[in-house]
């Protein structure tokens, strides 16, 4: 499947800002199951995107502006053809151990509510490892509402038996790391064919390692290994290691961005 994402990110500054730096991983990178076509990032203001790899092989860039904001606008876009691996990634450069994502951080840490339904769902799963995260994940669906909350942690989230995407995707990665298999966080965009507004933020799904298998995508959200309808942006222990934009502004430290993505098959009539 070919296709065309739009991502913008807008920032309104009252009082004006006297400046800002952000950091930005809003760059896919090529890997078995997805080429980028073409992509580039647009910023309204002058300024030098510098580019870089972050620790986890995410293309990076960051830029600094000065003087008096009012507003700041990033827009990323690009066409992207994807294919459908059952959730494996493949072909993609690994820099660290896996033994790395077992390591907590503050959003996927795990308290006994969760070890415990970790540890309930494991038991009646059968043994081999796909099974048992494929048995997580749809015990986590079966759990958790999918609703837009301001909750991000994996311990806040279970507890209150809703959350969005990203936040699923922590009490995943809690889960899995307490039942001893690496687990991480993956950014990216998800085509829904049906959808008729632009989406207000990223899309969010875990990866889990299996030996012998290598990475493998899990989206308790929809129940599904990604599939051609994803397009994965970046990685990290979590959400904010992963996250699409961050940065601040001089002198308004409150401003939260407008966010619109839209994603379309390239080529299909708007």
């Amino acid at each position: 499947m070919r296709l065309r994402i739009v991502h913008e990110t807008v920032y309104a500054f009252d009082p004006p800002a006297t400046g800002a730096i952000q950091t930005l991983r809003l760059t896919p990178r090529g890997h078995d199951g997805q080429f980028v076509v073409n992509w580039r990032i647009e910023v309204d203001h002058d300024c030098r995107l510098a580019s870089a790899l972050d620790p986890f092989g995410n293309i990076v860039q960051s830029f600094t502006t000065e003087g008096k904001l009012d507003g700041l606008s990033i827009t990323a876009l690009g066409e992207v053809e994807t294919h459908d691996m059952a959730g494996m990634v493949r072909g993609q450069s690994e820099r660290f151990p896996v033994a790395v994502f077992l390591r907590d951080t503050s959003l996927t840490e795990s308290d006994p509510a969760i070890r415990s339904f970790a540890q309930i769902i494991d038991a009646s799963a059968p043994s081999d490892p796909l099974s048992r995260l494929h048995a997580l994940m749809d015990g986590l669906h079966d759990e958790i509402a999918v609703e837009t909350t301001s909750e991000e942690t994996a311990i806040a989230t279970f507890s209150a038996k809703r959350g969005d995407p990203r936040a699923l995707a922590h009490v995943f990665i809690a889960a899995a790391r307490h039942l001893g298999i690496p687990a991480r966080y993956a950014s990216g965009y998800l085509f829904r064919p049906e959808a008729t507004e632009p989406a207000e933020m990223e899309h969010g799904w875990a990866e889990a390692y299996v030996d012998g298998v290598g990475w493998i995508g899990f989206d308790p959200s929809t129940n599904l290994c990604p599939t051609d309808s994803y397009v994965r942006l970046a990685i990290g222990l979590d959400r904010v290691a992963a996250a699409p934009v961050r940065g601040a502004a001089y002198g308004d430290w409150s401003a939260v961005p407008k966010v619109s993505i839209r994603v379309a098959e390239a080529g299909a009539s708007k």
